[in-house]
């Protein structure tokens, strides 16, 4: 819960049917491709209606190219993994030379742009020889994954990072400007917190409120320091959402590298060995606009019970 680091399925998108590509899709009518490979595919005519694409082929002369997709991706029960429309960025996928039978990379050259597609391919082939990764313990060993996708525009490599360098950057300018707002309200949402909990708090420039509740001994950790710590993550509302006693072992990581959210970087560096204290993080330090999972919503404070039992 407290790495930055998330989960994210590759090259994704989401995707819009006219209605009648939607009932093909509900009435499961699918093309049996190569492999595992199970496919629909759906060109946009003269007249403004998607048809079903005929004996699609695979054209390798876009191998090279980039490929920006609309996308969203279901598991097996239907559920939504990812979507491009969630993010609100579309995906930008390296064309490549298939690297087996009925390999996504291979369905993706049967698209052109103004294509719209549905992929359904196994789970455990795609993650084990596209992705070479072992499968996420989300997703079910054996089950299918399935990708529904909107083709927009081929472009060559060049094209595609300056274009992908502006909407970085857009989103940037968007997510600092929203944070600056957020600020204000976070902090009066701590306030008003610690006062409905009768709690008094230091606060650090930051934001960051932190109560210590027992002190410890010897110096601060330094930053490059593996510190390990016992906590509890909740919401204000008191939902627990993450807890060392999951594990049974305190969480180590190596402070003050970004490897945890920025409160806990800065609250852990204000405590000694043996220290106990409670940190109320706004989300601006923690999880921000995003938030994390569905146990973390979007501009949440937490409040972390932390106890540092040891620094390496």
């Amino acid at each position: 819960m407290l790495n930055k680091a998330k989960f994210l399925v590759p090259v994704l998108a989401g995707m819009f049917l006219m209605q009648s590509c939607q009932d093909k899709v509900k009435k499961g009518e699918f093309t049996q491709g190569e492999g595992s490979l199970e496919y629909m595919i759906f060109s946009k005519g003269k007249d403004g209606k998607y048809e079903p694409k005929e004996n699609p082929a695979l054209d390798t002369t876009i191998i090279g190219q980039v490929l920006t997709m609309q996308q969203v991706v279901k598991n097996d029960k239907d559920s939504v993994l990812f979507s491009t429309y969630t993010s609100k960025q579309p995906a930008m996928a390296l064309m490549n030379a298939a690297p087996y039978k009925g390999s996504l990379e291979g369905a993706l050259l049967m698209l052109k742009p103004g294509d719209s597609a549905v992929f359904k391919i196994s789970a455990d082939t795609l993650f084990t020889k596209s992705y070479q990764q072992p499968l996420p313990p989300f997703i079910k060993k054996g089950s299918k994954l399935t990708f529904h996708i909107v083709a927009e525009k081929l472009q060559s490599k060049e094209q595609a990072m300056a274009e992908q360098q502006k909407m970085q950057e857009e989103k940037m300018k968007e997510m600092q400007a929203h944070a600056e707002k957020q600020i204000a309200v976070d902090d009066e949402n701590i306030q008003k917190y610690l006062k409905e909990q009768n709690l008094t708090a230091q606060k650090t420039p930051s934001g960051l409120y932190y109560i210590i509740t027992q002190k410890g001994t010897g110096p601060t950790p330094k930053p490059g320091q593996i510190v390990a710590v016992n906590y509890r993550g909740t919401t204000f509302d008191g939902k627990e959402f993450d807890s060392s006693a999951k594990t049974g072992v305190p969480f180590e990581f190596q402070i003050g590298q970004g490897m945890v959210i920025r409160g806990w970087d800065e609250g852990i560096a204000l405590l000694n060995k043996g220290a106990k204290a409670t940190l109320l993080i706004p989300s601006t330090l923690a999880y921000g606009q995003q938030g994390a999972g569905a146990n973390i919503p979007a501009d949440a404070s937490l409040r972390f019970e932390v106890e540092l039992v040891d620094i390496k």
